[in-house]
């Protein structure tokens, strides 16, 4: 099957596992600003990965327009150690009902880079932990998130790919 992997990476997360799953599946890998150059009609699978940045997928409605159907299989990376509620809620806001059961898609948890975040991202993260400080009857997660936001952390490791390889191969 050939199969090509497209990713999308702001602190370099994504583009580590979009390597690794490449590593395991042996594909080719182009970042999404060269994707103007691929003829996709040549490829059985096509993946799809990149960050959550603000409840959205960065990138992802760039990918949904060149409507590849059910040859397509997003993952999407970030600072949630495992798939909560507000992952669970990521997908629903960047998937349409048909999409959700139609695409295969994946959460891989990385972690947070601030050093290599831009000013504006930084503002929004400062933003996000401001809030969360001051929200009363917090749950679980809400502390889980406040907690995990406060400094840069990498969490990512290869091992966080295999559910993905595993259905790639099943195929």
């Amino acid at each position: 099957m050939k199969t090509i992997l497209i990713y999308k990476s702001k602190t370099g997360f994504t583009e580590k596992y979009a390597n690794w799953i490449s590593e395991e599946i042996d594909c080719k890998v182009v970042n999404i600003s060269t994707i103007k150059n691929v003829n996709f009609n040549q490829y059985d699978l096509i993946i799809f990965g990149s960050r959550i940045h603000a409840g959205r997928i960065d990138g992802l409605d760039k990918i949904k327009k060149l409507d590849l159907g059910n040859r397509l299989i997003i993952f999407a990376t970030g600072a949630t150690p495992k798939e909560t509620n507000s992952i669970q809620e990521v997908w629903k806001n960047n998937l349409s009902k048909e999409e959700l059961q139609v695409i295969k898609h994946f959460y891989i948890p990385a972690g947070l880079n601030y050093e290599k975040m831009d000013f504006l991202d930084k503002v929004m993260m400062k933003m996000a932990s401001v809030m969360l400080e001051k929200k009363k009857d917090k749950n679980a997660e809400d502390i889980g998130m406040q907690n995990s936001i406060k400094k840069s952390y990498d969490i990512s490791n290869k091992s966080k790919i295999k559910p993905l390889v595993d259905y790639i191969k099943s195929l």
